[in-house]
C-alpha cells in the first residue's frame, strides 16, 4: 500500500478509531468524545482516528491498547487457518486490515512493532495463495461460482472476507489470467 499524502488508503487507514486512555485532565477538549462534557477527565478512555492519536500519544497525554482487529484471538485464528479469517469485517473503511496494521505499527514501541509486522506479513503470505488461486479460477470460469482450491460458498465467503489489498491482488489476478486465456485461445486458433 502506498502510504503518501495525496493516497486514498492512508487517508482511511489514519481515520480509523483507536481508544486511547488520557493519562491527565484536558481542559475543553471535551468534544473529542463525542460527549457534553467540556473537558476530558483523568483515565477517560475516547475513540480517536489515528491522525490525532499520533499526536495525543507522542505528547504523552493518553495510552493505547491495541485494536482487537489485531489482538490475540484474529492472531489465534490465523495461525489456526488464515484463509478463514474474514479480514473485510475487523476494521471498518473497507477493510483496510494491512493498512491499518501498518499505522498501529508506527506508534508502538519496536518489539511490539516487530510482531505486529510479523502477524501482518505471514497473514499476507499465508492467504496470498489462495487469492491467487481464486482469481485465475474465477476468471478461467468467467463466473461466481467457481470454487477452486474451496467449496463454492466457501470460495465466495472467501472472496468477500478479503482485505482491499487482497482485492486488489485478486482483480490483477484475474485479469491477468483473463488476458493469458486470451492469448492462448488467439494463438491456437492461428496455428489451426
Amino acid at each position: 500500500m502506498d502510504f503518501d499524502y495525496f493516497s486514498i488508503e492512508a487517508i482511511l487507514a489514519e481515520n480509523q478509531k483507536i481508544q486511547c486512555t488520557f493519562k491527565h485532565a484536558i481542559p475543553g477538549m471535551g468534544h473529542l468524545g463525542g460527549g457534553t462534557e467540556r473537558d476530558i477527565a483523568m483515565l477517560s478512555k475516547i475513540q480517536i482516528p489515528m491522525w490525532l492519536a499520533y499526536t495525543v500519544i507522542y505528547s504523552d497525554w493518553a495510552d493505547f491498547n491495541i485494536p482487537a482487529a489485531f489482538g490475540s484471538k484474529v492472531r489465534n485464528a490465523l495461525k489456526a487457518e488464515a484463509c478463514s479469517v474474514r479480514l473485510s469485517g475487523l476494521v471498518g473503511a473497507g477493510g483496510l486490515w494491512y493498512g491499518f496494521g501498518k499505522t498501529i505499527m508506527d506508534i508502538l514501541r519496536e518489539e511490539q512493532a516487530n510482531e505486529l509486522s510479523d502477524m501482518l506479513t505471514k497473514a499476507f503470505r499465508d492467504r496470498l495463495v489462495e487469492v491467487i488461486d481464486q482469481a485465475q479460477h474465477f476468471a478461467a470460469l468467467g463466473h461466481a461460482s467457481s470454487g477452486g482450491g474451496l467449496s463454492g460458498n466457501s470460495a465466495q465467503s472467501f472472496r468477500e472476507g478479503l482485505d482491499t489489498t487482497e482485492r486488489d491482488l485478486f482483480s490483477l489476478a484475474q485479469e491477468s489470467a483473463k488476458r493469458t486465456k486470451n492469448w492462448y485461445e488467439n494463438n491456437d486458433s492461428k496455428r489451426g
